[in-house]
């Protein structure tokens, strides 16, 4: 019997041992370490699709289609007395009214690196500390107005066929 105490006293004094042992080694080798960008300490937020008519000689060229995902602090995101989301469309609209140079018709001219720098930069700014670390594209179209006339013409007229057409009567024997 005492053979058996003892033998329980050692292996929990060994256990114990080595669970302090483990917490202080481990410990040393955590503390100030910061998590690096892409590894996780950052919030990733999806953006609704933006739609951003362009104008050109005053009239509708075409829209601009974008849906973004954003890296950003989640202590300062909590800061926010606005959406971010509603940050994020405000600055897209911006960039492309303050750069009217902006030729979407011809993509081997866009370039989506100054998109993204410029969204992350203006909005930074304009919150006053560092917010968003990267801007990343989920998607970007550019429809001019002529593709959203053909998709709704034939919209209708694929809704049209299916209204307009009488019901089948069966078919007697």
């Amino acid at each position: 019997m005492i053979k058996f105490i003892a033998a329980a006293i050692w292996i929990c004094a060994a256990t114990l041992g080595a669970v302090f042992y483990s917490f202080q080694v481990a410990g040393e080798k955590g503390v100030g370490e910061t998590p690096k960008p892409m590894l996780g300490g950052l919030d990733y937020v999806k953006t609704d699709m933006i739609s951003v008519p362009l104008i050109r000689d005053s009239r509708i060229d075409g829209y601009f289609l974008t849906k973004l995902v954003y890296t950003v602090e989640p202590a300062e995101i909590k800061k926010l007395s606005i959406p971010a989301g509603t940050l994020m469309t405000d600055q897209v609209y911006s960039y492309l009214y303050g750069n009217p140079q902006i030729d979407f018709t011809k993509k081997e001219t866009i370039d989506l690196d100054a998109f993204r720098n410029a969204i992350r930069e203006t909005v930074n700014a304009r919150v006053g500390v560092e917010l968003v670390h990267d801007v990343l594209i989920d998607q970007v179209n550019f429809l001019t107005k002529d593709e959203i006339r053909d998709n709704a013409m034939r919209r209708r007229k694929n809704d049209g066929e299916t209204a307009t057409e009488p019901p089948k009567a069966p078919a007697a024997h």
